[in-house]
């Protein structure tokens, strides 16, 4: 096979800068401040809550900066897939790409679960046909259609081309702003500060505060998940390479302030006794409806919510879809996920199997939000290792890569970036203090890897052996690709 008889699939760029970083506010923020704000603050105190947001926002910003220098220099879809094949090769890169997705896919599927959760609070429809209970949530068919249904129209708006969705994005992301806009205001003009004690929640012997602070830690990096979307789309950006880094460390800094502002806003509207009082509803509309005196506020809140569950989820689907479709492309998984639409210029089949996740997901019940959450997170610091990893084997193996952005001091934030996220690990398994819940948030993560073993295997018969540099070739393209490897690939053939 030559280069000539080869197809890869490409891209088009048509995202501007602040596509982009509508993109990556989206798809961070998205609903669930919503409905986990309230549960931040009991469960580790309002001081509590902030520290261990700002301890997930160190995490992002020291992988961040691995992200903004990998990102403008090898400006491909696929992102962590494409850092990892370069700095680890072929089984990494596989495995980096498909904990990327168990993270994309798993915060989108609960945006099923959140937007009927959502509707339903705004405009009450009839809870009919009773399907099954989960986890102490009995499950409607009529509540699970809503999230059907707005999985599937996402699922258009992604097939019908990128820009669509870009304008789709910076709308939805305006409303969700103002959304914050009132919220902190009410906080602030008709809160106390009082409401906020205690500072501190979650003690316990000999650890003090910090049970609760870790167990709001654990849930950080899954509130994160969204600047990483940035290099999924590298290859449909119009913007200049450098400028790609300044997006990502600016999108970390507003999904922090965000997070850190919706906590103080939640603090000040309500008591603790109230806050605690709405664990059964939406808290924050609760909240607001309280600050405010008139449920009308709490609706208000709820509409502006809405346009985060559709920014992220919108968000959640580009960046699940062009990871899958970049393994497609190098036929790490069947090949028809790397195809693109001739009319639309989008990863059909890729988005195709992430809506049909998503569909399903809404079958689970309100409950599983929290599971889904926290394997997402899972999910994302086991990526986020695995690119810091990259980013040192890269430094040390191509120095003279062109790099529009460096980062100073490359070992010592690689470094960091390794230990945090080996930190965040270590709470997730078993033994440690905020484990996974056995058997559901364990059991996703096996159906995942089931699920990814199934396509690889699958991959590998439909198109046989894949030689090193032909693969070097699908991933990187004639520009990107190492020199050294695609012209052997050449000379051979």
């Amino acid at each position: 096979m030559s280069k000539e008889t080869v197809q890869r699939e490409s891209l088009s760029k048509v995202l501007s800068r602040r596509d982009i970083l509508a993109l990556a506010f989206g798809t961070m923020v998205g609903w669930g401040w919503v409905m986990l704000t309230a549960g931040w603050v009991a469960s580790a105190g309002v001081v509590g809550a902030i520290i261990a947001f700002l301890f997930g926002a160190v995490l992002c910003m020291f992988v961040g900066a691995t992200y903004a220098e990998l990102t403008p220099a090898l400006p491909l879809a696929g992102g962590e897939l494409v850092f990892s094949y370069r700095g680890l090769g072929y089984f990494w890169s596989w495995f980096t790409a498909w904990a990327i997705c168990l993270a994309y896919i798993g915060v989108a599927a609960w945006e099923g679960i959140a937007i009927s959760t959502a509707i339903n609070y705004v405009a009450p429809f009839p809870q009919a046909i009773e399907l099954w209970t989960l986890n102490g949530s009995t499950v409607y068919l009529t509540w699970s259609l809503v999230g059907i249904i707005g999985a599937a129209v996402i699922m258009v708006i992604n097939l019908v081309g990128i820009k669509q969705s870009a304008v789709f994005q910076t709308v939805g992301t305006a409303g969700l702003i103002l959304s914050g806009i009132i919220f902190i205001t009410g906080g602030a003009i008709l809160g106390s500060p009082s409401n906020m004690e205690p500072m501190f929640t979650g003690l316990a012997e000999g650890i003090g505060p910090w049970a609760g602070i870790l167990a709001v830690a654990m849930m950080a990096p899954g509130m994160y998940v969204g600047f990483d979307v940035i290099p999924q789309s590298a290859e449909e950006m119009n913007i200049p390479p450098k400028q790609i880094a300044n997006v990502v460390f600016l999108s970390i800094l507003m999904g922090a302030a965000w997070y850190i502002i919706m906590i103080v806003a939640a603090s000040l509207s309500a008591p603790a006794e109230i806050r605690n009082s709405f664990s059964g509803s939406v808290p924050v509309a609760e909240i607001a409806a309280y600050a405010f005196g008139s449920p009308v506020w709490g609706k208000i809140m709820i509409i502006g919510a809405l346009c985060g569950i559709v920014t992220s989820w919108n968000g959640f689907f580009i960046g699940a879809s062009r990871v899958i479709f970049s393994m497609g492309r190098a036929k790490m998984i069947p090949p028809i996920f790397g195809k693109v639409h001739p009319k639309y210029g989008t990863p059909t089949a890729a988005i195709f199997l992430v809506g049909i996740i998503c569909m399903i997901t809404p079958l689970m019940g309100r409950n599983a939000l929290v599971w889904f959450v926290d394997t997402a997170s899972f999910g994302t610091v086991v990526a986020y290792l695995m690119v810091a990893i990259s980013f040192l084997f890269i430094r040390k193996n191509e120095p003279n890569l062109d790099r529009p952005y460096q980062v100073k001091r490359p070992m010592l934030i690689g470094a960091a970036a390794i230990a945090s996220a080996l930190f965040f690990i270590v709470l997730y398994l078993p033994f440690g203090p905020s484990g996974l819940v056995w058997p559901y948030e364990w059991a996703f993560i096996l159906f995942w890897i089931i699920l990814g073993v199934i396509l690889a295997a699958a991959g590998k018969a439909s198109v046989g052996p894949v030689s090193a540099a032909e693969r070097e070739y699908l991933v990187f393209g004639e520009e990107y690709a190492r020199k050294e490897i695609l012209q052997d690939y050449l000379t051979k053939k």
